[in-house]
C-alpha cells in the first residue's frame, strides 16, 4: 500500500461514496443508527488518512464498499456496517481491538477482532496457519454469523478489483476464492454473489476464454430478450387475471456456469440451449398457504406451455440445506425450446437473494429447525473436533459445502438431507456416530446392500449393525460426508491415544526389567528412536502398542556388538559433505525470480528447465501457470488442473505466471476420445483427416464397437493447442462422428 495526500477531487470522492452508503441504509428496514455509522465512519478514514490501494485510490474506499455490499447485497444492519468500515483498522494501523471496543463496544470489536484474525486470506505461506486461523473464524458462525458474512463481502469486493493485483497474485486470490468463498456462499445462501465470486475467479484464471464466451452471450442477449417477452407475455396476462401482484424477470445463465456445462457436456456454445431462465417472484394472499399458492401458478403455467416430466423441483416441500425454497419447472417454449421457470413469493426471493440474513430474519420462533440450521450444528461439532492437520480440516469442511442434495427416508419415515454421493455408511455416522462406527451394511427398500451403497432421492434405508464391527482405515474411501469423515478422525484419534499409553506401559516395563537398560533410560530410549528412524517417542509408542514394532531385542539395540569394520577408520563413515553432482544430464534448478512472477517458456528450456506436470499434460498453447517446489524445478500444470487448484491456495508465494513462446519443434502425446455411429467406413475418414489434411503421427489405437455405436481412445503427436483443436474442429465435420474430446490419461 502507498501513502500520500488525497487531492480535493479525491476527498469529495470518499463522502460521495459514504453518503451513498447512508442512502443504501436508509432505504432498508433496520432501525437507523446514523449517528454510530458516521462515527465509525469517520474514525476509519481518520485512521487510513493517505493510504492508497495498490489501483492508486484511496484506502478507505475499500470499507466503504465492503459496508454497501453488506447493508445493500446482503441485507445487515448497521453493527456490520460499522464492523464492515472498521475491518481493517487493527490490522493496518496501531489501534487495537480493545481501542475499538472502547469506542464502539464489544460486540463490534469482537466481529473486528475475527475479521482481523483471517486477514490475508485462508492460505499463505504459512498454510496450516491461516487454515488454523479459518477454522477460528468459522467458529463464529454459530455465535455470530455476521463475521463471515462481511468477509465474503470482503472478498467479493476484492475480487471487484483484482486487476490491479500483479498476476501471480491473481492467481492465487482467484484459486482460493473459487476454492472456499465461492461454496461458503453458496451454503449460506447467498446465490447471486456465490454467481459473481465464481464468474471473477473463472475471469482471472482463464481471461481469454471469459472474454470469447462474455462476447458471444452478448451477442445473443437481444434475441433471448426478445424469446423472453414473447414467452412472458401470456404469462402475465394469467397471473394477472388470478389476481397476483408479481414481478417477471429473465435470467441468462453467467459465463462461468455456461463454461461449465459446455464442459460436462463436451460441446460447443451454440449446443447450450437452456441459456434464459424466467423467474416469477409474487406476493402471496393471506387466505392460503404459500407453497398451494405456488402450485396453483405451476398449474396455470403448465397449461400454457408444455412441462418436462423429468424436469421438475419441488424445493417447497423440501427446502435446500441453504435454507432456499422454490418451485422450479421446465417448460417447452413457442420455438420449440426448454426455459426453465422458478416461482418464489416474496420471502423466498429474499431468502434466496439474501441468504442467511434473510432466514433469521423469517425465524417464527425456537422451535424453528431448518435445514440450515442443522447443517449450522454439524459444522460447529466439526469445528470443535478438528483434524489435527488444519489442511486437512480445511478439505473436510469444503465437503460440507457445495453438495448437491438428496432426499432419503428412515425405516419411521423421518426425512433426511443427505449429499448427493452419499452413501450408506454416511447415513449411518449422520443418525449416530455409534451407528457408524458398527455399521456393516444396509437395508434399503427392504433390499439388503453394502455400507459402499449410493443413496438416490426417495430411499428409505434402514441401517444393520453389529458389536463385533469396528471402523477400518478403507472406510475413509466410502465416506463421502465431513460429518462422517470427522467421526472416523475421531475413533482412530481415541484408538492412536489407546495403542501409545499401552505401548508406553510395554517399552517402559521392558526398559525397567533389564538391569543395563534401567540405569541409562533416556540413553535407551534415544538409541531406541534412532534405531527405527523415529524422532517422537509416542510414534514409537503407538507402532509397539499395535505390535508392528516388538522389543524381544531390545538390549541388543541399545548395546549392539561392535563388528570388525567398527575398528577401520572411514569404513561405513558418510562424507559429511556429498560431491556435487556432474553436470551431465543434470537439471538445471530454477531460482525464484526478483519482481513479477512471470517465466517464459521456450523450445529448449522445456524438460529442462520447466517440467510439464504429468498429471494435465499440458501442451504450448494451453493456459498454464508454473509452480516452484521446494527443490526448486519448475513444474508447468494447466490452469484448471485440480493439483494446479490446490497449489494455488495453498503455495500462493511459488506460483508464476508463464506464457508460451513455442515454435513447433518439439510434439507432445494428446489422447483423444471419439464416439460415433458404427457405419462402414467413417473411421477411414477419421485416419485420413488425420493423416493426410494433418500429417499427424499416431503411436497407438483403441476402438471397440457394440449395437451400432463405436467408441476408444487414440494417442497422437501434435505440436501444440492451436493444432489438436483444428484437428478436433475437422473430425467433428465427419458426419457419423456424434463426440470427439481431449482427455488426459495418466
Amino acid at each position: 500500500m502507498q501513502k500520500s495526500e488525497f487531492t480535493p477531487e479525491e476527498e469529495q470522492m470518499i463522502q460521495r461514496e459514504f453518503q451513498s452508503l447512508l442512502d443504501d441504509y436508509a432505504r432498508t428496514p433496520h432501525r437507523q443508527k446514523v449517528e454510530l455509522i458516521t462515527h465509525a465512519f469517520n474514525f476509519a478514514n481518520q485512521a487510513h488518512y493517505g493510504v492508497r490501494r495498490l489501483s492508486g485510490e484511496p484506502y478507505i474506499l475499500h470499507p466503504i464498499a465492503v459496508a454497501r455490499i453488506c447493508v445493500k447485497e446482503i441485507g445487515l444492519g448497521s453493527t456490520s456496517i460499522c464492523s464492515a468500515l472498521l475491518h481493517d483498522v487493527v490490522e493496518d494501523t496501531d489501534y487495537t481491538v480493545e481501542d475499538i471496543q472502547g469506542l464502539f463496544g464489544e460486540k463490534i470489536a469482537q466481529i473486528v477482532s475475527g475479521l482481523t484474525k483471517i486477514s490475508g486470506g485462508v492460505f499463505g505461506d504459512q498454510a496450516s496457519e491461516q487454515a488454523e486461523n479459518f477454522r477460528k473464524l468459522l467458529l463464529t458462525i454459530s455465535d455470530d454469523i455476521r463475521v463471515v458474512l462481511i468477509k465474503i463481502a470482503d472478498r467479493l469486493h476484492n475480487m471487484r478489483t483484482l486487476g490491479a493485483q500483479p498476476l501471480d497474485k491473481q492467481y492465487k486470490i482467484a484459486g482460493e476464492t473459487q476454492y472456499i468463498y465461492a461454496p461458503l456462499a453458496h451454503r449460506l445462501g447467498l446465490f447471486p454473489i456465490k454467481t459473481e465470486l465464481e464468474d471473477l475467479s473463472f475471469k482471472y484464471e482463464h481471461p481469454d476464454t471469459w472474454q470469447e464466451i462474455h462476447d458471444k452471450l452478448e451477442a445473443v442477449k437481444s434475441s433471448q430478450m426478445e424469446s423472453f417477452e414473447q414467452f412472458a407475455e401470456p404469462i402475465r396476462e394469467r397471473l394477472t387475471n388470478m389476481g397476483y401482484a408479481f414481478t417477471l424477470k429473465a435470467r441468462i445463465k453467467s459465463v462461468y456456469s455456461v463454461w461449465k456445462k459446455m464442459m460436462r457436456q463436451q460441446c460447443a456454445f451454440e449446443d447450450v440451449y437452456d441459456l434464459l431462465a424466467v423467474r416469477i417472484v409474487f406476493t402471496p394472499n393471506e387466505s392460503m398457504s404459500e407453497k398451494d399458492q405456488c402450485w396453483m401458478i405451476y398449474s396455470a403455467i403448465t397449461e400454457l406451455y408444455r412441462p418436462h416430466p423429468e424436469r421438475i423441483r419441488d424445493w417447497i416441500s423440501t427446502p435446500k440445506a441453504n435454507g432456499y425454497e422454490a418451485l422450479h419447472v421446465t417448460v417447452m417454449g413457442n420455438n420449440g425450446e426448454w426455459i426453465e421457470v422458478q416461482i418464489r413469493t416474496d420471502r423466498m426471493n429474499e431468502i434466496a437473494e439474501r441468504g442467511y440474513a434473510a432466514h433469521w430474519k423469517y425465524k417464527t420462533g425456537e422451535s424453528d429447525d431448518g435445514e440450515l440450521d442443522k447443517w449450522l450444528r454439524e459444522i460447529k461439532e466439526i469445528l470443535e473436533h478438528p483434524e489435527k492437520d488444519a489442511m486437512e480440516f480445511l478439505g473436510t469442511f469444503k465437503l460440507n459445502l457445495f453438495a448437491q442434495e438428496v432426499f432419503v427416508f428412515t425405516p419411521k419415515g423421518e426425512i433426511k438431507t443427505m449429499p448427493l454421493g452419499a452413501t450408506a455408511l454416511d447415513f449411518a455416522f449422520l443418525l449416530h456416530s455409534e451407528l457408524g462406527e458398527h455399521c456393516i451394511g444396509a437395508k434399503v427398500n427392504h433390499t439388503l446392500v453394502p455400507m459402499s451403497y449410493k443413496l438416490k432421492g426417495g430411499d428409505q434405508v434402514e441401517v444393520l449393525t453389529s458389536n463385533s464391527q469396528h471402523p477400518q482405515r478403507e472406510w475413509f474411501d466410502i465416506v463421502t460426508t465431513a460429518k462422517a469423515r470427522n467421526a472416523l478422525g475421531q475413533y482412530f484419534r481415541r484408538e492412536e491415544r489407546r495403542y501409545v499409553k499401552h505401548g508406553e506401559r510395554l517399552v517402559e516395563d521392558a526398559i525397567r526389567m533389564d538391569k543395563d537398560l534401567a540405569q541409562n533410560h533416556d540413553m535407551a530410549l534415544a538409541r531406541l528412536l534412532n534405531y527405527h528412524h523415529m524422532t517422537q517417542p509416542a510414534e514409537l509408542y503407538a507402532q509397539v502398542g499395535q505390535g508392528a514394532i516388538r522389543l524381544d531385542n531390545l538390549h541388543e539395540i541399545v548395546y549392539p556388538k561392535k563388528g570388525w569394520r567398527s575398528y577401520i577408520p572411514f569404513i561405513g563413515k558418510k562424507d559429511p559433505t556429498p560431491p556435487l553432482p556432474s553436470e551431465e544430464g543434470e537439471k538445471e534448478i530454477v531460482k525464484p525470480k526478483k519482481g513479477p512472477h512471470t517465466i517464459v517458456l521456450t523450445d529448449d528450456e522445456l524438460g529442462k528447465k520447466f517440467v510439464l506436470s504429468p498429471c494435465c499434460h499440458p501442451i504450448p498453447g494451453d493456459e498454464v501457470l508454473g509452480y516452484l517446489d521446494e527443490k526448486g524445478l519448475m513444474h508447468i500444470h494447466k490452469i484448471d488442473c485440480p493439483e494446479a487448484n490446490l497449489l494455488k491456495t495453498s503455495f500462493g508465494k511459488r506460483i508464476y505466471s508463464a506464457t508460451w513462446n513455442t515454435h513447433r519443434v518439439q510434439s507432445f502425446v494428446e489422447t483423444i476420445e471419439l464416439k460415433g455411429i458404427d457405419k462402414f467406413g467413417v473411421f477411414i475418414q477419421v485416419m485420413q483427416t488425420m493423416t493426410k489434411d494433418f500429417h499427424i503421427n499416431m503411436r497407438a489405437i483403441n476402438i471397440s464397437s457394440e449395437d451400432g455405436i463405436f467408441k476408444g481412445t487414440m494417442e497422437i503427436y501434435v505440436y501444440d493447442r492451436s493444432e489438436l483443436d483444428e484437428l478436433l474442429k475437422a473430425i467433428r465435420k465427419i458426419e457419423d462422428i456424434k463426440e470427439v474430446k481431449r482427455v488426459n490419461i495418466d
